[in-house]
């Protein structure tokens, strides 16, 4: 599921980012990267602010939906 459908407090693990270019490049060096956790901190009108690899890193919700991801195993 995208990234963009996680609400507040959710975590998952990145399967895959889509696209390409220069969107797919600058989503990988943020860290979402295949394999890496990401958590939401929290959702304001569409945006989101997510944990990835020990930093949080603000994104709109158009380029999170590029980001696959699937459920974080507890």
């Amino acid at each position: 599921m995208p990234l963009s459908f996680l609400k507040e407090g959710e975590s998952a693990h990145v399967v895959k980012v889509r696209g390409r270019g220069d969107l797919q490049h600058h989503l990988e060096n943020l860290g979402f990267v295949e394999g890496a956790e990401v958590k939401v901190v929290s959702g304001v009108a569409g945006d989101l602010i997510v944990s990835v690899k020990g930093a949080q890193v603000a994104i709109g919700r158009q380029a999170a939906s590029h980001i696959i991801t699937s459920a974080a195993t507890a």
